[in-house]
């Protein structure tokens, strides 16, 4: 089972009282954009094996959205953060570089 710390209210929580909300940092388009665009925002997905960034909302808590970076395989979680941030924040990036060498977080949104 995984367990995430909101890191609104600090509460940690097991994905029961959670709910997953998909891929984080996608950009969003909206009127306006091409048909392609949009498609490709609604249907193409990362299903990474290894290290994935996930919105979660903290549902039997404070309600709110917030982003978590986790490994697919081992479930191992890293970290959470704030909804508002646009990309991973560097000392997160830096704690899974750590422990997978190698690691490149490339911009999706």
């Amino acid at each position: 089972m995984l367990l995430l710390t909101c890191p609104y209210c600090g509460v940690a929580a097991e994905e029961t009282e959670l709910h997953a909300g998909g891929e984080a940092h996608l950009k969003r388009f909206g009127p306006g954009s091409t048909d392609e665009e949009f498609q490709t925002y609604l249907f193409q997905r990362e299903n990474p094996r290894g290290v994935h960034f996930e919105r979660w909302r903290h549902a039997n808590g404070c309600g709110k959205w917030f982003h978590a970076a986790r490994d697919t395989v081992t479930l191992e979680v890293f970290g959470t953060y704030s909804a508002q941030t646009l990309e991973p924040p560097e000392d997160l990036l830096k704690k899974i570089r750590d422990k997978r060498p190698g690691f490149e977080w490339r911009d999706i949104a």
